[in-house]
């Protein structure tokens, strides 16, 4: 008795944490397309933002991204290596810190959504500008096209994922602000465990940009297929995962309702 008690608990464990992946996140992102399209559309206009500020004038890039950090890739960039910067370290010290950096972002993002909207919103903007920036520097000195190629070998999961993780703090942001029937307390006791779930969802993502990262942006030599390749899956998982099979949920809830 006390074997299969032992066994059948494993089990519903085992099915608790493969749903959780399958259908909890998913649908609770189902929930919060609004907040998911404001967060892309944040992050797309603030990278904007950053590209043409770097265009208009090219100091900007000091001031977002310090003296040391454009000077080190001035020199990388005249010494015929401009993403060096990703063989410095060894792979396993760059794993963790970047990992460990990245889900702190996400979790600042998420936290943030205490003060409102806008303060997620004000964390996600300082990334998207950062990120205009960069791509705009590269352009600079005709870089662009390399430098992406090899940036978002990572950055393909890692920028999508910070910008997910603001769906968490806009979610906790909306929880008191509009709480519906709920007491708004009990809102915002939901809007957090929502957020945290959604968190928690994208640590596997951020391992595996760090990964990325760490452990293969390095070889910035890489065949341009494989390259692509790992871009595109990155780019279609994202995609697949985040925002079709929750607007698919979304959808098929609506159609039952008005049956």
């Amino acid at each position: 008795v006390a074997y299969n008690a032992i066994y059948r608990n494993k089990k519903e464990r085992s099915s608790r944490f493969i749903t959780f992946w399958t259908e909890e996140v998913p649908e609770i992102f189902s929930y919060r397309l609004k907040e998911l399209t404001a967060a892309i559309l944040v992050f797309l206009f603030f990278t904007a933002v950053g590209v043409l500020s770097q265009q208009g004038n090219n100091d900007f890039a000091r001031l977002i991204l310090g003296d040391s950090y454009v000077n080190m890739t001035i020199t990388n960039i005249e010494d015929g290596d401009p993403l060096a910067v990703y063989k410095e370290h060894t792979q396993m010290n760059m794993f963790f810190a970047i990992t460990f950096n990245n889900i702190r972002v996400s979790f600042i993002n998420f936290v943030m959504g205490i003060f409102t909207v806008f303060g997620t919103g004000y964390i996600l903007m300082k990334n998207a500008i950062m990120v205009g920036v960069f791509v705009n520097f590269f352009a600079g000195y005709d870089l662009l096209n390399e430098a992406m190629l090899v940036i978002f070998i990572h950055g393909a999961l890692e920028l999508s994922a910070i910008t997910i993780s603001a769906v968490a703090g806009f979610t906790l942001g909306n929880s008191y602000l509009f709480p519906g029937t709920l007491k708004r307390t009990e809102a915002f006791a939901r809007g957090a465990r929502e957020g945290i779930k959604m968190l928690i969802s994208l640590v596997p993502v951020f391992i595996a940009a760090g990964f990325l990262e760490s452990f293969v942006t390095r070889y910035t030599e890489m065949p341009l297929f494989l390259s692509l390749f790992i871009i595109f899956g990155s780019f279609a998982f994202i995609i697949g995962y985040y925002i079709i099979l929750p607007l698919k949920i979304n959808l098929a809830r609506n159609k039952a309702a008005h049956v």
